[in-house]
């Protein structure tokens, strides 16, 4: 399985990356929202992770500028905003899911999984 992982802390980054490792998946981290857009739109992920806010960014606008050239891979939130609009407003973007962060780390495979077998 190949995740992109767009996370501007990279402590997060780091930490995330070692985990999905773990299990065995290809993880591409970036801190830059311009070169995801790029990696992601040259294909082959099976699941974009997004932090929720990236470089300023608060309206989801990664999100939406990946829905715009790919549908189809699932779109997973991992993020510490937590209020019910900023969750709303993700999935309304076209995540399929949110998860908060901290979480554990079965958590977070959990929620991958069922994602990509969805």
């Amino acid at each position: 399985m190949r995740i992109l992982h767009v996370e501007d802390d990279e402590d997060t980054r780091t930490l995330v990356a070692f985990i999905l490792q773990g299990e065995g998946w290809e993880v591409v981290s970036l801190d830059d929202p311009e070169a995801a857009i790029k990696v992601a739109a040259a294909g082959g992920f099976d699941l974009y992770l997004l932090d929720n806010r990236i470089d300023g960014d608060t309206e989801n606008a990664l999100c939406l500028r990946m829905r715009s050239f790919d549908p189809h891979t699932p779109i997973l939130f991992y993020s510490g905003a937590v209020f019910p609009s900023e969750i709303e407003s993700a999935l309304a973007s076209g995540a399929q899911g949110y998860l908060a962060k901290p979480s554990t780390p079965e958590a977070l495979i959990e929620e991958i999984l069922t994602l990509i077998r969805r």
